[in-house]
């Protein structure tokens, strides 16, 4: 029996050319970090930089660094290439944010501390942060929800999707500044302006 023809779908074509760019985005993106000050932004943690497809609704639709970022010998450097769903905790920020704003499709963790929130302030960034004591204990329980509501709750209360969204952190929880912009290069410019700042 002859085999059917597969039909040429250009839908599919445009989606693997949004995957690839997003790849490719964040790879240059992060080679900034590597080449800069990207060190002094690590928290303990290990940082992550994700970027979401265009209309993305789940963590699969997010393009992260698998094993994140960490710092070696003071600079950052990422571990893997990226790929789809490596991070649920970053694309959850990102998720959140794109409710909002669907511009707004990228989104870097970096160290806290008061010096780096001053420096927001300086850099003329727009900020606004969440409280982890106000968070519902229903989401407390669920594996995963906490950043997303304090995310969406932060920008909620602020009105509009800031440049920072920030926490002082809680039990077992290290306190951390998400960066948020429409690509990689935009979190990227934010982040390398914040961390000359503090360098």
């Amino acid at each position: 029996m002859e085999k059917k023809q597969e039909r040429w779908h250009p839908e599919g074509l445009d989606e693997d050319r949004e995957r690839r760019t997003c790849l490719q985005d964040l790879t240059e993106a992060v080679c900034l970090l590597e080449g800069e000050c990207g060190g002094v932004l690590v928290p303990e943690v290990g940082a992550n930089l994700a970027y979401a497809l265009p209309n993305a609704s789940s963590p699969e639709e997010v393009a992260a660094f698998p094993g994140r970022l960490v710092r070696i010998d003071g600079r950052l450097q990422a571990v893997r290439t990226p790929r789809f769903g490596a991070s649920r905790h970053v694309a959850g920020i990102v998720l959140s944010a794109m409710r909002f704003d669907p511009s707004c499709r990228a989104a870097l963790n970096v160290r806290f501390s008061e010096e780096a929130l001053s420096a927001c302030d300086v850099l003329g960034f727009d900020r606004t942060g969440f409280d982890r004591a106000e968070e519902p204990p229903d989401v407390r329980d669920r594996e995963g929800a906490s950043l997303d509501w304090g995310v969406a709750a932060a920008i909620r209360r602020h009105g509009r999707v800031p440049d920072c969204v920030y926490d002082r952190g809680g039990m077992g929880k290290e306190p951390m500044i998400r960066i948020l912009g429409e690509t990689p290069l935009d979190v990227v410019d934010k982040a390398l302006r914040l961390g000359t700042y503090l360098s």
